[in-house]
């Protein structure tokens, strides 16, 4: 907007003032966080990411941590949820076992997750960006991405001036701060964001997107993990700039459908747009047991608990899922991962926890556990969910209880009532859940 200067002029992440010449700090108040870009006010595809959401939450309500590292995790056999900055300088990162990181720095302060607390302030800041545009697409419960394009007239500024705007609220009205990445897709959005990390706010535009990618590895690119990675460096594939001087043919040829998708995100192109609407993926529970467990029994009560967990949280939902998903973590940190599909989608426990045992059985050959989770994906609404089993008799009895005990949980709490697998196994087979 003209209103607004030139690009190049920018303004001020600090105090907000428009900055009327070109300078390395702001002529108002002398801040160096002076944001300038060719393409500063044409650009409205962000995605906006808290930083270390869950130790900056703690540090917010305990001033003492203020210049402490801080972990949130689950104890001495849980993993990081999240390290403070701090605590990262000395090597701590999200999903490390927790021995490593107090090995790494032994002087951090260790707090359990307090997930209601952290969705409450998620909510507030979810609350604030919703005031900006109804385009706001939920990735977790500290990111999402957000369109502001058309919101000039509404805001009488630019989307880029109206994050920064957003940014320092978020600092003043909640007490935590963010990183923004500004684009023309959502792609590149979230690659901003990571890029300044904390109280970042970058800005990718379109003349400059093949470039700036083409030095970069090919794990900046969403779904190329550890594993793919390996694939495509024994192809001679290391970075984005390789992938760019590639034939989309070849790469469809190589890789399928997601050889499509490397050729056209390593160009920067992305035209999936911002959905206020995204579904989640995925239901979860887990649990970090106090020690490794090898005997189906013990297993098999704690994939019960976690099936009734997950089973809940569906039906708050009204929602169901089609596949469920078993997940293992021996004592060397290796993870398995088994799921089945099911002819119909379900939010009842008993059924999750049938299949998911069933996938058990065939994973109980003597190694020890110190990890179990159990989930469902393939995700819709419970219209279709669980209708009448034509084969198993007693499906439809079991049912009609489990419908019982829940109305018997909602009334006396989740303790109330116990099936025979949780019931009486005392503490080796109540395992401290990290989800809870």
């Amino acid at each position: 907007m003209k209103s607004f200067g030139e690009p190049f002029c920018g303004f001020c992440r600090d105090c907000l003032t428009m900055q009327l010449r070109p300078a390395q700090r702001c002529h108002a108040c002398g801040s160096p966080r002076v944001m300038r870009h060719g393409e500063l006010y044409d650009l409205s595809i962000a995605h906006l990411d808290c930083d270390a959401f869950y130790a900056a939450v703690e540090k917010r309500d305990n001033p003492e941590l203020a210049d402490r590292p801080v972990i949130v995790g689950g104890g001495k056999r849980g993993v990081v949820s999240t390290a403070c900055y701090i605590a990262r300088i000395h090597g701590v990162k999200s999903a490390m076992p927790m021995f490593k990181a107090l090995k790494a720095c032994p002087e951090a302060v260790v707090i359990k997750p307090d997930m209601e607390k952290y969705v409450a302030v998620g909510r507030q800041v979810r609350a604030l960006m919703l005031e900006l545009t109804p385009a706001v697409e939920p990735i977790s419960i500290d990111e999402a991405f957000l369109d502001l394009n058309g919101t000039e007239m509404l805001h009488r500024a630019p989307p880029a001036f109206v994050l920064a705007r957003l940014a320092k609220r978020i600092r003043d009205e909640i007490g935590i701060t963010v990183s923004i990445g500004l684009s023309y897709c959502k792609f590149l959005a979230k690659v901003a964001s990571d890029l300044e990390k904390p109280r970042g706010f970058s800005v990718i535009g379109r003349a400059e997107a093949v470039s700036f990618l083409a030095g970069r590895p090919v794990t900046t690119i969403w779904g190329v993990g550890k594993a793919f990675a390996a694939t495509l460096e024994k192809d001679g594939i290391r970075t984005i700039g390789h992938l760019q001087g590639m034939q989309e043919a070849d790469l469809i040829r190589r890789y399928g459908v997601i050889g499509q998708r490397l050729f056209h995100l390593a160009r920067g192109e992305d035209s999936r747009t911002v959905s206020p609407h995204g579904e989640a993926k995925s239901v979860s529970a887990e649990t970090t047991f106090n020690e490794d467990y090898a005997d189906f029994a013990t297993l098999a009560a704690s994939l019960r608990a976690l099936s009734e967990q997950v089973a809940a949280r569906l039906k708050k939902a009204d929602i169901a899922g089609r596949t469920v998903v078993l997940k293992l973590k021996d004592k060397s940190f290796q993870t398995r991962t088994r799921n089945r599909q099911l002819a119909d989608p379900t939010q009842l426990a008993d059924r999750i926890f049938r299949t998911a045992v069933s996938l058990l059985e065939k994973e109980v050959d003597g190694a020890a556990f110190r990890l179990i989770g159990v989930g469902v994906t393939d995700l819709g609404d419970d219209t279709a969910a669980d209708p009448a089993d034509l084969v198993d008799d007693g499906a439809q009895k079991r049912a009609a209880v489990e419908a019982a005990m829940d109305k018997v949980r909602a009334k006396f709490g989740g303790k109330a009532l116990e099936t025979g697998y949780t019931f009486g196994k005392g503490s080796r087979g109540r395992p401290r859940n990290d989800d809870s």
